[in-house]
């Protein structure tokens, strides 16, 4: 089986239980080692996410709010709004573990770990929709992390804005949604996603933990300061870290942030 060429074909699967299916049948023959690395391979373009077909994009302002989380329909809003994010992750690993060619196989294993993982939490996450009586594809969802995946074609850059930008803010976030659920009145669909959203929060940790090393090890191969970071995030979301707010110390020490970098995103003394 040919490592790239397979790749390909599961980034390009468009339903989804059919693509973890795939990815399961792949994992496995990777985990045993029985895959043929092809020493040439011209990546593909991707020019529209998998889930094109299934979901309704629209622009991010538009995505319906999650206001009223003690209604059936705030809890759906929520639960296909972290759930798209998962799905999302999932082709966000796949492709960091295709896109960049001949590197340590320790970066494919954890790309393909970290897919996995997004794998589970997506799975988790639909679980609840179907409680509710839904499911994936019924609210309408934005292509924000497709379109960073288009835009960030070299390692460094990928590694700096996918788990060390879009996905370490998932880290600040989180908290602030359980937060708000922890305060409503105690039910048995409020008590599952704050469960679901617990374990998702503490395994972000590692998959943008993950980044950092890879992060640092570009840095290192293009001989740059790791200070370029900022400058990156400047240079695709240039309100980034101007709005910052309940930056995540603890969460972002243990992923690899620096104290510096801590600092100057919190703009306060923090370690």
């Amino acid at each position: 089986m040919n490592y790239y060429k397979e790749l390909a074909l599961i980034l390009q699967i468009q339903n989804p239980e059919e693509k973890i299916q795939s990815f399961e049948a792949f994992y496995k023959e990777f985990q045993a080692g029985t895959l043929f690395f092809e020493s040439e391979y011209t990546p593909t373009e991707f020019q529209t996410p998998s889930y094109a077909k299934i979901c309704t994009i629209i622009s991010p302002q538009d995505v319906p709010k999650r206001r009223n989380l003690t209604t059936r329909e705030g809890q759906i809003n929520l639960i296909h709004a972290v759930a798209h994010i998962e799905y999302s992750a999932i082709d966000l690993a796949l492709d960091g573990a295709y896109r960049f060619q001949g590197l340590p196989r320790q970066y494919y294993a954890d790309w393909l770990a970290v897919a996995a993982d997004e794998i589970r939490h997506f799975q988790m996450l639909t679980s609840l929709l179907k409680e509710l009586n839904a499911g994936y594809g019924d609210v309408a969802v934005h292509n924000a992390l497709f379109e960073a995946s288009q835009r960030t074609k070299t390692l460094l850059e990928r590694m700096a804005v996918v788990p060390r930008y879009l996905e370490a803010n998932g880290l600040d976030a989180t908290p602030m949604i359980l937060d708000k659920l922890r305060r409503l009145p105690k039910t048995d669909m409020i008590e599952k996603i704050i469960y679901n959203l617990e374990i998702i929060l503490a395994e972000e940790v590692d998959h943008v933990k993950k980044g950092d090393v890879w992060f640092r090890y570009a840095c290192e191969k293009e001989n740059v300061s790791s200070e370029i970071y900022f400058d990156i995030i400047q240079k695709y979301y240039p309100q980034g870290f101007l709005r910052a707010k309940n930056v995540n110390i603890q969460a972002r020490k243990e992923a690899g942030f620096s104290c510096d970098e801590l600092q100057y995103m919190a703009k306060k003394e923090v370690c």
